[in-house]
């Protein structure tokens, strides 16, 4: 890139910010211009410093990762922002693209993939670290097309997992990408009844997280 980009950090942990702004700066063309240790200090920060980058971390006090990205997405803030975190949780990962993060990398993320998100995501793109694609998330995330283009829902010979018809319904709104708190809303249903149907479906299914999920309800036509 010949332009440098300007990067504004969010973490609470100062060694964790020391570490990737020296990471960021070995590269000629990244400056980072600001550090904050909350999301709310991340928002004056990005409001005054309009940086090309926010890198924030999802958990931190007063205001979360995912929070702060709502609220300047809610602004129209031109800024950037890429989701950092420990959790590889597809909640986390929806809830952040959701919000409108343009990026969610895992903190055990290598320089060179680092470095390549930044690249993609200054340049308009979008990046996923791990088994998360953007084309998985985008998909999981805009599946409400017209009910006539999507698959038939199982019948009781094509649903080897024995599926309820309330797990049945649980499983379709979570692959389009809705939180247990809109499923709850979307069925009248409390949280605690919602996130039962959920274990109980991945339980029945074998798998343990949502890639998994979404592959295997595609391969039996379950939704």
């Amino acid at each position: 890139m010949d332009q440098t980009t300007s990067i504004i950090l969010a973490d609470d942990h100062s060694l964790v910010r020391d570490g990737i702004r020296a990471l960021l700066e070995s590269e000629s063309d990244l400056k980072v211009i600001g550090e904050a240790s909350d999301g709310i200090e991340a928002i004056e920060m990005v409001n005054k410093s309009a940086p090309d980058l926010l890198i924030i971390d999802i958990r931190m006090p007063r205001m979360t990762g995912i929070e702060a990205v709502e609220k300047l997405s809610a602004q129209n803030s031109p800024v950037k922002c890429i989701i950092l975190s420990m959790h590889d949780s597809e909640e986390y990962i929806l809830q952040s693209v959701k919000a409108g993060a343009r990026g969610y990398l895992l903190k055990d993320t290598g320089k060179t993939e680092f470095i390549k998100a930044i690249h993609a995501v200054r340049e308009g793109g979008k990046y996923y670290s791990g088994d998360i694609s953007n084309v998985l998330v985008n998909s999981l995330l805009s599946s409400t097309g017209p009910t006539a283009e999507r698959p038939k829902k199982a019948t009781s010979t094509s649903n080897p997992f024995d599926l309820t018809n309330k797990e049945l319904q649980v499983l379709e709104l979570v692959l389009s990408g809705l939180t247990n708190k809109q499923i709850s809303e979307k069925l009248q249903n409390s949280k605690r009844t919602v996130e039962t149907h959920r274990f109980n479906l991945m339980r029945k299914m074998e798998v343990k997280n949502l890639i998994d999920l979404s592959k295997k309800a595609q391969q039996y036509n379950l939704v």
